[in-house]
């Protein structure tokens, strides 16, 4: 079948199961839109309003489903667009193909129109990357990018097809790609690390599990349950590991990190074994490395090479897909209850309880409403059932300290680039890819401006995303650090908003703005309740803090309360 590179594109993109798109128009990707026209009826395209959101809706496709994002873009400032949401999806694993036009073979490097080098640019930030320059390299390009793409430790690829690629015929046909001599994307397993690993596990006195998103990248969530039913021990969880294990599960002790649970990150240094399953050991989670765990022997469950010993020494390394190791891990477990070890976080959860939760849920010291208190009433209608995709800032602390989740892939939000203006864009992708969930993005007035426009893409697509912007008028985390580190400096933090709720009108989204602290319950019950998109302004407390917090540089003995 003699057909154009453009056409090649679509076809390549139809074999991989691709049915939807997040992209923007332009110059030098115009002959692959041209065949997404033709091909209207299989494969949907998503007109976003800037190519961050094509991304980062992507993204949210991506987390919510499992499934490989696809985002398209055109030429120079079009492709440079992308690549926030590209680096993102780089430190959080996340699967994402992008495709970019590009100029005519002849002209690169003459600096044409829109040319921009983003083979050079983005190869930090991606996976694997390739510009394509003939157009019969697309079918085989495509087919590694896919794979590359999923498979392993998932992550972003970057294709870049010059304009005579596009328009150029050849002799098509597809083949999906199950493997590349130089890539080994699954580490064979070894069975006596294992068998090391459950040695040291059986014999500990204070066992501990912190578990990332590892678990849900390898669909291990099962075995991760068993695992800790099996063994008793207590279990934690990093921001993008939340979910995997449901919230109200009795072994789920909390989080660790920055801003976790009092007790997860202050026993991290009184456990004797502490077992991290697809997780990183990322500056966050750990705060000073000089003084992390280091009574502890560690276990280190991880797919990725490049972690192993990165930043924590391990005792037994066990470097695997996470769902076979722990299936293999599992028969080898003795069955024990650890329970005086489990009092140990249940009596630092009663002084996070006095001291921060209590008041931060419900509050009584004549504030305003709290960002926590809303959370919890969005807790209270979902009924743990909805997807939370949060942006970056206070409200992402409160959201992934106080949101109850009882299935997996509920917990979205950007991780290690610590991206604002990730949540809207990504809250249309997570409900485009399930529409059979209710998804409710958590939004800051500041990271909210920064892709507001994406508003349009809801009113254009009619996909009923509930957006809650929880307004301090402040960059609230910022402003959090000038009190405490900054002598209440406050350079630059103050936000002086629009009318949020005439802007989400203008976009014909049904909007509401609650001032009153008893007025809460019926907005959020009316806002979940609907079946179109709502768009819901909270003002909450100006100067609340997020509490508990690691300072930068503290180790997690040092938590503080206040």
């Amino acid at each position: 079948m003699k057909i154009s590179g453009a056409e090649a594109v679509i076809r390549c993109l139809l074999a991989e199961g691709v049915d939807l798109v997040y992209g923007y128009p332009g110059g030098a990707i115009m002959p692959v839109y041209d065949e997404l026209y033709k091909f209207q009826d299989q494969l949907h395209h998503v007109l976003v309003r800037h190519e961050q959101g094509a991304a980062h809706a992507a993204q949210g496709f991506a987390r919510a489903t499992g499934k490989v994002g696809v985002a398209i873009a055109t030429s120079g400032p079009g492709a440079t667009n992308l690549v926030t949401g590209i680096a993102d999806a780089q430190i959080d694993s996340t699967p994402l193909v992008c495709i970019t036009g590009q100029v005519g073979k002849h002209l690169l490097g003459s600096d044409a129109f829109q040319e921009t080098d983003i083979i050079g640019i983005s190869t930090p930030v991606t996976k694997w990357n390739y510009q394509i320059t003939e157009a019969h390299e697309i079918p085989e390009i495509i087919a590694k990018a896919f794979y590359i793409a999923r498979s392993g430790r998932p992550g972003p690829v970057l294709i870049d097809i010059t304009k005579n690629a596009q328009f150029d015929e050849f002799d098509f046909s597809y083949g999906k790609c199950t493997g590349i001599r130089s890539y080994h994307p699954k580490p064979v397993l070894n069975i006596k690390k294992v068998e090391a690993a459950a040695d040291i596990i059986n014999n500990a006195k204070k066992p501990y599990i912190i578990f990332g998103q590892g678990v849900i990248l390898s669909q291990a969530e099962e075995q991760l349950k068993r695992l800790v039913e099996k063994s008793g021990i207590p279990a934690a969880w990093t921001i993008l590991g939340l979910s995997a294990l449901p919230t109200d599960h009795p072994l789920n002790v909390g989080m660790v990190g920055m801003h976790g649970n009092y007790g997860p990150n202050l026993l991290t240094n009184e456990c004797d074994v502490l077992i991290a399953l697809g997780m990183r050991f990322d500056d966050r989670v750990t705060g000073n490395l000089a003084t992390y765990a280091k009574q502890a022997k560690v276990i280190h469950f991880e797919i990725d090479p490049a972690e192993i010993d990165k930043n924590v020494k391990t005792e037994v390394a066990v470097l695997a897909d996470l769902k076979e190791a722990l299936t293999a891990l599992i028969p080898l477990i003795d069955k024990k209850s650890h329970d005086s070890w489990h009092n140990e976080f249940k009596e630092k959860y009663k002084i996070e309880l006095e001291a921060v939760i209590d008041e931060e849920l419900t509050p009584t010291n004549g504030k305003g409403i709290s960002m926590g208190e809303t959370i919890e009433m969005i807790n209270k209608h979902s009924k743990g059932d909805a997807i939370m995709v949060s942006d970056v800032g206070q409200h992402q602390m409160f959201a992934c300290r106080y949101a109850k989740f009882n299935s997996t892939k509920s917990n979205v939000t950007s991780g290690g680039l610590g991206t604002m203006g990730f949540a809207l864009p990504a809250a249309i992708g997570a409900k485009m890819g399930r529409p059979d969930r209710e998804v409710v993005a958590i939004i800051g007035d500041g990271g909210f401006q920064m892709n507001i426009q994406e508003l349009g893409t809801i009113h254009q697509t009619k996909v009923p995303v509930k957006i809650v912007v929880l307004n301090n008028e402040f960059l609230g985390m910022v402003r959090q650090w000038q009190e405490l580190f900054f002598d209440y400096r406050y350079a630059s933090t103050v936000m002086v908003n629009p009318n949020f709720c005439a802007i989400a009108e203008g976009y014909y989204i049904k909007s509401r703005k609650v001032t009153k602290r008893e007025d809460l319950d019926a907005a959020v019950a009316e806002m979940l309740a609907s079946k179109d998109s709502y768009f819901l302004e909270v003002m909450v407390e100006k100067e609340n803090n997020v509490f508990p917090m690691i300072p930068t540089g503290a180790s997690v003995s040092d938590m503080r309360l206040s």
